[in-house]
């Protein structure tokens, strides 16, 4: 079918991070195991084979296993990019991915929160047993430092896994970040986490890891941080400060963005400093504004 070249392809010709890769490989295999389940005979053997009625057939199943219509898209935008390399590459002659209309997305705001509390907790707030939340060995340092940078960046998950040491520029008080379609952009820091980065650093040496790992972020026994232990990390430590069910790395970016907003940051420099590819990508986060307006409103006007 063809898949190793596209995988082939996306990592190293456009250079795909690897969280991104991963998300493509495995999309590809579900809709390969949709068309030829096991313990019945293979139907389908090569790309010519597969029609749009395939991809229409496997987009139902989807939907009909409560997969959300975001998630249905980004599958079927995998195989719009993968058909259309196979059209590139002369391996077939038309797109089937093309005549495929995906599911409306419902258009959400994005779960935040409360700045207040966050920075309380960073500031070193006990627990409800009046115990330090974030303890003083090299994990806890480490945990505090992964909360305090997405939100004090607005990093994503795969740019935070990322950092190497050299990214990372004290004197200037910036950190360098490989964003999507790796892309460079330059992050200012603020005082505090400045002081947090030294420290980890200075304990990090301390553990001394066999291992001399690059990645700035690393695991209690040195290897690299991986997504999986950022996720279990913000999980964590959110459920301190917010009884919601959404609890993930992209949250603080979420609520990065939208306290830059309250606070009157230019809508261009925010787009700027998430890495957005356009502004349009960036508005989402004036319709958090404008509930928060309207909470406001709501509390001091005589006649709300």
């Amino acid at each position: 079918m063809f898949l190793d070249r596209f995988i082939q392809h996306i990592r190293f010709e456009k250079r795909y991070s690897p969280h991104t890769v991963s998300a493509y490989q495995s999309d590809l295999e579900q809709f390969m195991l949709f068309l030829n389940p096991p313990n019945q005979p293979v139907q389908v053997t090569t790309p010519t084979d597969i029609s749009h009625h395939d991809i229409r057939n496997w987009m139902v199943q989807l939907m009909d296993n409560k997969l959300l219509a975001r998630s249905v898209n980004r599958k079927i935008a995998t195989l719009r990019k993968y058909f259309k390399f196979l059209l590139q590459e002369g391996i077939i002659t038309t797109n089937p991915a093309s005549r495929i209309n995906t599911p409306k997305v419902p258009k959400n705001l994005p779960t935040v929160v409360d700045s207040d509390k966050l920075t309380g907790m960073l500031d070193g707030k006990m627990d409800a047993a009046n115990e330090k939340i974030f303890t003083d060995d090299f994990a806890g340092l480490r945990d505090k430092l992964v909360i305090e940078m997405l939100f004090g960046t607005g990093m994503r998950l795969a740019e935070i896994t990322g950092i190497k040491e050299t990214d990372i520029n004290l004197y200037e008080g910036t950190i360098k970040v490989l964003g999507k379609r790796n892309k460079q952009r330059i992050i200012p820091l603020n005082n505090e986490l400045i002081l947090l980065l030294k420290q980890y650093s200075g304990a990090k040496k301390s553990e001394n890891f066999h291992n001399n790992s690059l990645t700035f972020i690393v695991t209690n026994k040195g290897a690299d941080a991986y997504p999986k232990l950022i996720y279990l990390i913000v999980q964590k430590y959110l459920s301190h400060i917010s009884t919601q069910d959404k609890k993930s790395p992209h949250v603080l970016r979420h609520t990065f963005a939208t306290s830059l907003l309250n606070n009157g940051a230019d809508l261009n420099a925010i787009k700027e400093l998430l890495g957005h590819a356009n502004l349009s990508a960036t508005q989402i986060y004036t319709h958090n504004s404008v509930e928060r307006l309207k909470s406001i409103y709501k509390q001091a006007h005589p006649k709300a």
